[in-house]
């Protein structure tokens, strides 16, 4: 059963952050959009997808696409930062999102600038210079890698390592929930 329970854990932890990186992600662009007078047309986040914010009227191109990453790293990163404060028993969750979605962002930004695609595409498009989207990479990819450092045991990996069945079902949970809501949301 302990092993059945870190697999839950594992798999459903890794499938909600590439989920609820995305879902962040996009939330960035519209809020971005939204702070800048644009209007947006559609997101799409369905799970089988990658997720994008199309935008109908789009004054400011640069502050909208900078705003899905930014945002994208920020809000899970202060979301871990005040559940640790309030001791949280579920705080690694959310230290191990704020790692992903920290990696996730830099490594996008940095290394689609060399075929300039996605956001890295744009980014530079609309005047961004190369080595700001590098310099991006290089403060977010190390930190969530800080963040992501020792957390195994959460897992149930090492010595002492015991996967807690209360974190893989709220796990699991929360990957339906983003399941749904990619689904709901849509778009193609």
């Amino acid at each position: 059963m302990q092993r059945f329970q870190q697999a839950v854990l594992i798999v459903s932890t890794l499938l909600a952050s590439w989920l609820g990186m995305q879902a962040v992600h996009e939330l960035g662009h519209v809020l971005g959009a939204w702070a800048t007078g644009g209007q947006v047309e559609r997101v799409v986040l369905h799970p089988l997808t990658i997720s994008r914010t199309d935008l109908a009227v789009n004054p400011q191109p640069l502050v909208v696409v900078w705003a899905g990453p930014v945002f994208g790293v920020t809000m899970p990163f202060l979301a871990w930062a005040v559940a640790a404060k309030a001791r949280w028993p579920g705080v690694f969750l959310l230290r191990f999102f704020a790692g992903f979605c920290l990696i996730a962002n830099g490594a996008y930004l940095s290394f689609g600038s060399l075929a300039g695609a996605g956001d890295a595409g744009d980014l530079l498009r609309h005047g961004s210079p190369m080595w700001l989207l590098w310099l991006f990479g290089l403060f977010t990819v190390p930190a969530g890698l800080f963040l992501w450092h020792r957390q195994g045991q959460h897992f149930g990996f090492g010595t002492g390592g015991n996967a807690q069945r209360i974190a893989a079902y709220a796990a699991l949970i929360v990957l339906l929930a983003l399941v749904a809501l990619g689904l709901f949301i849509g778009g193609q």
